[in-house]
């Protein structure tokens, strides 16, 4: 009974771990984006300061290609992670699983434990019927 209530204790610390790490990566992914879209709105305001929007103008705004590089670069991570937030997401999922099938086993085994003591309930209340009645 005590291993499968520790087993059932790791199996969730190991679905709490894979939840963190998915909300993490998630986190990671929205702040990539954010980032992503402020460097668009500073690029757009560094060309309509410059009046040039083509990066192959040789007067275009040095800071402007810049943070097109670095808005590239964080897209390009963004990308990158959503591709770890799939695999974790399984990983989670099998975790979930795991766990659900312990607990279905604890809860089996609960519920035999339970079944075998109304029963001995059940026959020493029954020993103590005949006795009272003999």
């Amino acid at each position: 009974m005590k291993s499968r209530e520790t087993l059932l204790r790791l199996k969730r610390f190991q679905v709490d771990e894979k939840r963190r790490r998915v909300a993490q990566i998630e986190m990671m992914i929205a702040d990539f984006h954010r980032m992503a879209s402020d460097l668009d709105r500073e690029i757009q305001s560094e060309e309509a300061r410059a009046g040039i929007t083509d990066p192959g103008h040789f007067a275009y705004p040095t800071y402007a290609k810049a943070a097109l590089g670095r808005r590239d670069n964080l897209r390009q991570s963004a990308d990158n992670l959503q591709g770890q937030l799939d695999e974790a997401k399984a990983e989670l999922q099998e975790a979930f699983e795991d766990m659900k099938k312990v607990e279905i086993l604890e809860d089996r085994e609960r519920a035999t434990e339970r079944a075998a003591e109304a029963a001995r309930d059940q026959a020493t209340m029954d020993a103590i019927g005949l006795r009272s009645r003999a």
